[in-house]
Formats: C-alpha cells, sequence, structure tokens
C-alpha cells in the first residue's frame, strides 16, 4: 500500500480517528481524576568512620571504607529488622513487608549517602515513614550491625543530612503525562481500527480500486448528484453540472474506443441492481445524440425495465412484441423529442427473457438497428442476477460494466466479469457511477466549465422541444 493509500485512509476516516483520540484524551484524564494520589518524601544520611589518631591517611581509609560498605546498608534498609520498628513507632496498620513496597533505598555511585524515600498517599505519613526509617536504621548499624567498641562509641557514624519533609504535590498521578499518553492510545487506536476497516472493506470507492481488480480501460467516472433519482435525465435537466459533464466525457471515450471496431453496438449492464446502468445508458444516449450521432437506445431489461419510466413513455407495444411477431420494429421504435436519439421500449414483461434476448429474432433486430443508427446502446439487466446480459452481449456487441461507488464490491466486479468472459461476451470497458467529485479529480473527470455551453443550451432546447 503506497503512502498516497494510507493518506486516503486517514482523511476517509479523520471522524473516527479524531472520536478516538478524545476518548484517549478523555481515559487519560478519567485514570488520573480516579487514581489515588500518591506522595513521595526524602531523607539522606551520611556514612563516615571514625578515625583514632585522626591522620590523612586515617580519613582516607576511613573514607574508602565508608563507601565499601554502603551498598550493603542499603539492603539492609528494606528488610524487618529495621522496618518492624517503624511500624511500631506510627502504629501503622501494615506489616513490616507491606511497608517495604513503599519504601526505596540507594546510594548515589561513588559516595557514602544513602537516600530513603518513602511512598504514600498522604503527603504527612510520607514524610513521618521517611524519617522513622533513617531513625531506625541508624539505630540498627549502631546496636547490631556495628556495635559500640571498647572506647564506648560505633565505629560507624550516620549522620542525617536531609530531613523528610512533607511534600506539597503528588508525583501520581502524573495528569498531563497520562492525557498525552491517552491522545496517543488514542490515536493509535483510531488509525488502527481505520487501517483495519479499509483492509476489510472491499467495496469499490475510486477510478484505482477498479484498476486493482482488472485491467479493462477506465472509460469514465460520473459524478455523484443528490438529485439523480429525482431527475435522472442529467442531460436535459441539468446540462452545465459536473454530472453532465461526466456523461460527455464517457461518451468522448467510447467515441475513441469505437475507433476501428466493426460494430458500434454496446450493452450496458452492471455486476447488481442499484448500480446506474439504466441512468448511464439513458445519458450516454442523449449525449451522443448531443454530439449529432443517431442512436437507438433498447431497453433489454425485460425484468426490471427502468429506462421507460426516466424517458416518460411507459406503457405500450415494445421490444418484447417485436420479438414474438407481435408488433413491426419500426412500429414500435420512437424518436423522443427532437433529438436524434430514437427508444426502443421494453414492452410487455415476459416469463421468459433469457430466451427472447437469445434468440435469433433479438439478432436480427440489433444488426437492423445497427444498419440503420451510428450507435446502438442496449440497457441490460445485471451479470449477477441473471444471464440475461451475457446472452445480449454475444457476438460483436461491447459491453460496459456500471460500478457504483462504495456499493459494488471487488468480488462482485470480478465475478461479473468473469461470468461475461465465460460466455465468449466482449468486455470494453468499465464505468465507475456515483463517484465522490475528489475521487475522480485525479483522472481529470468531473471538471466542470469545459464543455460546449452554447452547444449544451441548444441541445437542451431540442430535447424540449
Amino acid at each position: 500500500m503506497e503512502l498516497r493509500e494510507y493518506a486516503t485512509i486517514l482523511m476517509k476516516n479523520w471522524v473516527l480517528i479524531i472520536i478516538a483520540a478524545i476518548l484517549g484524551v478523555a481515559a487519560g484524564a478519567g485514570f488520573s481524576l480516579l487514581a489515588t494520589p500518591e506522595y513521595q518524601s526524602r531523607t539522606q544520611l551520611y556514612v563516615s568512620v571514625r578515625s583514632g589518631a585522626g591522620t590523612t591517611s586515617d580519613m582516607v581509609q576511613g573514607a574508602n571504607f565508608s563507601r565499601q560498605i554502603v551498598n550493603s546498608y542499603v539492603d539492609v534498609i528494606e528488610t524487618g529488622v529495621v522496618l518492624e520498628p517503624v511500624v511500631n513507632e506510627l502504629g501503622l496498620e501494615m506489616s513490616a513487608s507491606a511497608l517495604g513496597a513503599q519504601i526505596t533505598a540507594a546510594s548515589p555511585a561513588n559516595t557514602a549517602l544513602i537516600n530513603i524515600t518513602a511512598s504514600s498517599p498522604s503527603p504527612q505519613q510520607a514524610a513521618e515513614i521517611a524519617n522513622a526509617v533513617g531513625e531506625s536504621f541508624k539505630n540498627v548499624v549502631q546496636t547490631e550491625l556495628e556495635p559500640d567498641r571498647e572506647s564506648g562509641m560505633s565505629p560507624v557514624n550516620l549522620t542525617t543530612t536531609q530531613v523528610a519533609l512533607e511534600p506539597s504535590s503528588p508525583v501520581s498521578p502524573n495528569v498531563m503525562m497520562n492525557i498525552l499518553l491517552g491522545l496517543l492510545v488514542g490515536l493509535a487506536v483510531g488509525v488502527g481500527i481505520a487501517v483495519l476497516r479499509s483492509a476489510l472493506d472491499t467495496r469499490i470507492y475510486s477510478l484505482r480500486d477498479v484498476e486493482s481488480v482488472t485491467d479493462k480501460p477506465l472509460l469514465g467516472g460520473i459524478i455523484e448528484d443528490q438529485d439523480v433519482k429525482k431527475q435522472p435525465l442529467v442531460i436535459r435537466d441539468k446540462p452545465h453540472s459536473a454530472i453532465a459533464e461526466s456523461f460527455r466525457t464517457l461518451r468522448t471515450n467510447l467515441q475513441f474506443l469505437n475507433v476501428g471496431r466493426s460494430s458500434s453496438v454496446f450493452v450496458i449492464s452492471s455486476a447488481k441492481p442499484g448500480e446506474g446502468k439504466s441512468t448511464t445508458a439513458v445519458n450516454l444516449s442523449l449525449t451522443l445524440a448531443e454530439a449529432g450521432s443517431r442512436v437507438a437506445l433498447i431497453e433489454a431489461d425485460l425484468r426490471l425495465p427502468r429506462v421507460s419510466k426516466y424517458l416518460g413513455v411507459e406503457g405500450g407495444a415494445g421490444l418484447t412484441d417485436v420479438l414474438i411477431g407481435n408488433a413491426d420494429l419500426n412500429d414500435v421504435l420512437q424518436r423522443w423529442g427532437r433529438t436524434q436519439m430514437y427508444y426502443l421500449p421494453a414492452g410487455r414483461i415476459p416469463p421468459n427473457p433469457s430466451e427472447l434476448l437469445g434468440s435469433a429474432e433479438m439478432d436480427k433486430v440489433i444488426a437492423e438497428l445497427e444498419g440503420s443508427f451510428d450507435y446502438v446502446i442496449i440497457d441490460a439487466p445485471p451479470a449477477l442476477a441473471v444471464t440475461d446480459a451475457a446472452v445480449v452481449g454475444h457476438g460483436k456487441a461491447g459491453i460496459l460494466i456500471a460500478v457504483s461507488s462504495g456499493f459494488t464490491r471487488k468480488p462482485e466486479l470480478e465475478a461479473a466479469l468473469s461470468t461475461l468472459e465465460n460466455a465468449d461476451s466482449n468486455v470494453v470497458g468499465v464505468v465507475v457511477t456515483m463517484l465522490p467529485a475528489k475521487a475522480a479529480s485525479g483522472y481529470g473527470y468531473g471538471s466542470y466549465g469545459y464543455g460546449d455551453a452554447s452547444k449544451a443550451d441548444a441541445t437542451l432546447e431540442v430535447i424540449n422541444g
């Protein structure tokens, strides 16, 4: 996965990531508020050895001896012999071993100093414990570890160089640190979920997603427009819109594709219902007619015809009547408005659509229309739902697969392409519908304003009659 793809994932899931970060900050702040505060207080002892003669040599030896024994003394501080008297003196409701968990003793390197640190939820108690442990340790050294000699004094002397004071603020919880950690953890979790969602989400969102599935040409990206459901004829109703321009781009690409082809018949299908194939078929036909081509639009989705509804010519005889011999093609073929687009409605819904679409009569209808028109556009059923698209698309006809951004899944597109190719159908390209403008911008689709406005206005007058 490229860096740009990761950036796209983060942009697509920015709300999720921000929510995760906010929750992380809230968790860090909540933990800090609910955690029991801990205070620390420290006392410091200096270890020295009494020198009898007081010569320089004796003093040096004494200093060296102090540094040697101080590490042993550090280990003794956390034992019961030192801590038990502290428990009794302060009346603590804990054992000596439990108190040991609140005590730390250490000696800075190459010194004769011992630092004793006590931790407690109470700042006063932390100071009391640290001082009491220091005094208890001094007593243990002088009475048990280094008892008085004949002179009546212990050879080791411990001096308190720093008395433990009551701390003014707790050492934990560290509110700012917890909030920062919560923020980082929240961001990490949010990004992780976003990447995982992207890895598990097989839906097609962009033109690049199509390229990862097939090497078939990308003929266009139809810009998403919320008004299409109410106004499917965008070439008539919104001739200057971005979606109208994207249909004109599709028309141009199809015209280039048609150079050198022996057939000008194109079947518009999709993997499953709801991907905008009928809308694409109608508006592609209108843009071809807008450019001066004679176009025949066949409504071959005999199971769920939509084109008649879009054009406002529902009812009456149509394709099925021609195929069973009840009507003549020229009698049911209708010119739409003053355009160069002619329309063949589906007619009555038959019980056997696949048989009719795969019949010799259907081949004759297509051949007759191909001989009279520059383009024949066929709106066919979805490829995965039934076999009708493969039946209609056999032979020289080129099939365009419409996939809906954020709706069609990659395995569904793969299955549709496989189904059509196994039926010896000629898939000539893919059209991505309902494409967000940002997803199309990198490919130049959907640019607004470069179309010929005067021509669009003239076409609108022709369509409206």
